[in-house]
């Protein structure tokens, strides 16, 4: 068994060795998922016949030639994302352009539905522009009706914009922006003015040296609870479910107020959509969903 197992790993070493597709920089899709497989399968694989061998030298060998191939491609992607986030520092990718890019190196759809959250190799790029991967600690207790923190899909927020037709005199406001990828992706999709709500101080830090890093203008990151936010220049809201029960009652009454001066957008997305379809003063803009992680908007009346 041992000897058909490792003259499967050497096959798939050496097709992935000499598909010469996989080192041209364009075809991220089709890398991502050979350094997956190298390192899900392949890796894994060795691992374990590894410990229940008691002549390791091959399957040593192997793994090293395995991981060797894996940080290859990996380092194709690393001078990929150095290129890129430099050529947004500059300004050259900004709304068509900045779709364009995104669509040139992975083959995304935003129409594709997805009963619960799902992240793909859409994430795995947009992740890449950041140059900082060290995602800091949580400093603040959350009260009860706070969601912990998730990232919204990217596929997510592509979608957002193409339903949100913005205009120039639009400005986006994110509650609970985390770590600032939806705020920082709708500037560079929609250019327009975007302010991010967070509760945790050391996540709104992160977020700020992200925009600051991509030198990306019109991008606020404001360190305060949401109830107690100002919205007076808000057009459009956006919540991924940040909170829940009394405390989404309380931001949407602050909403109400300012729906009063203007009239108003709110896209939702995840469990907090229920809550905020209850409100009388709101419509359904988009098609009624049969499913939580689909995107919804309102208006006001």
């Amino acid at each position: 068994m041992t000897k058909k197992a490792i003259f499967e790993i050497q096959s798939y070493i050496g097709a992935i060795e000499q598909n010469a597709s996989l080192y041209d920089e364009k075809n991220f899709d089709e890398r991502m998922d050979a350094i997956d497989f190298i390192g899900f399968h392949i890796i894994d694989q060795l691992e374990n016949l590894l410990q229940n061998t008691a002549q390791p030298d091959e399957l040593i060998s192997l793994r090293s030639r395995a991981e060797k191939v894996k940080h290859k491609l990996e380092e194709i992607d690393t001078n990929l994302f150095q290129k890129l986030r430099a050529n947004i520092r500059t300004g050259r990718y900004k709304g068509k352009e900045f779709k364009n890019l995104v669509n040139e190196y992975v083959d995304f759809n935003i129409n594709k539905h997805q009963e619960e959250i799902g992240y793909d190799n859409l994430d795995i790029f947009i992740n890449g522009l950041s140059s900082l991967p060290i995602i800091p600690e949580q400093t603040k207790d959350l009260e009860p009706e706070m969601v912990y923190y998730q990232k919204t899909p990217a596929r997510i927020v592509l979608e957002l914009v193409e339903k949100c037709h913005f205009t120039k005199d639009d400005v986006f406001f994110d509650l609970g922006s985390g770590l600032g990828q939806v705020a920082i992706l709708v500037n560079l999709l929609a250019g327009i003015i975007v302010k991010g709500v967070e509760f945790e101080p050391a996540f709104c830090d992160y977020a700020k040296a992200c925009a600051a890093d991509l030198n990306v203008a019109d991008v606020t990151f404001i360190n305060i609870d949401a109830r107690k936010a100002d919205y007076a220049e808000g057009t459009i809201f956006f919540m991924f479910t940040p909170f829940k029960g009394g405390i989404v009652q309380e931001v949407l009454a602050v909403l109400r107020k300012e729906s009063l001066q203007r009239k108003i957008k709110i896209i939702t997305y995840g469990p907090c959509t229920p809550e905020v379809a209850s409100q009388n003063w709101l419509h359904f803009a988009s098609p009624k969903n049969d499913s939580i992680y689909k995107l919804s908007v309102f208006t006001s009346l």
